[in-house]
């Protein structure tokens, strides 16, 4: 399994490319970052992200892209800047046809380090002993990016389980489904036939 991990973000949008399968000792294939210049206009910075995410699609032909889910934070402008680089990220994925998931920190850090508040230190230092590197990589972005990919590899048997399971179940809702509704509509049949003489009766009586 190979994957790309997107760490989104307009300024600096952190990507590294993980292949291998759980159980076994994990293979980084390459990693770095995506920089737009902070003062060019927002069109042209989103224009740059997926250039460069392209780039990278071409390059590694990743089989899954894994990407931070957005989440809340103080900064709402921070959070716009992830969001709109996080949607680009997923639309080339899905431009190509490669499945996208999305990963929270915690998910990625508990994952990688055994902690969902892990700091971004031991996330580094983390990737770094489980790819067998000479040293963490710079910046943070690019070595969260690799822990994304790295968590997807891990998590992803888990999640086709669960998503099997419901595929599996659904025909068995729709039985229960139909089921519920035919209970219905005879219950009404039964029902219509003794309020109608009722009414009749009213209206002789009038």
């Amino acid at each position: 399994m190979r994957v790309l991990g997107v760490d989104p973000g307009l300024t600096r949008c952190g990507v590294g490319v993980v292949e291998g399968v759980p159980g076994r000792p994990l293979t980084m294939r390459g990693v770095g970052v995506v920089r737009t210049p902070a003062d060019a206009e927002l069109g042209l910075r989103l224009v740059a992200v997926e250039q460069g995410i392209e780039r990278w699609l071409d390059e590694y032909r990743p089989e899954f892209v894994a990407v931070e889910r957005v989440f809340s934070q103080h900064n709402v402008r921070t959070v716009m800047g992830t969001a709109q680089a996080s949607a680009v990220a997923m639309l080339c994925a899905a431009r190509r046809g490669i499945p996208v998931a999305l990963h929270t920190p915690s998910e990625v850090k508990a994952a990688v380090t055994g902690s969902g508040r892990a700091d971004k230190a031991q996330v580094g230092a983390m990737v770094t002993r489980l790819l067998r590197l000479d040293a963490p990589p710079k910046p943070a972005d690019a070595a969260d990016a690799l822990a994304l990919a790295i968590c997807h590899i891990w998590r992803a048997p888990a999640q086709n389980r669960l998503q099997q399971a419901v595929a599996q179940n659904r025909p068995q809702q729709a039985v229960a489904q139909n089921r519920l509704q035919q209970a219905a509509a005879l219950h009404a049949a039964q029902a219509a036939p003794q309020a109608a003489p009722h009414h009749a009766s009213k209206g002789r009586t009038a």
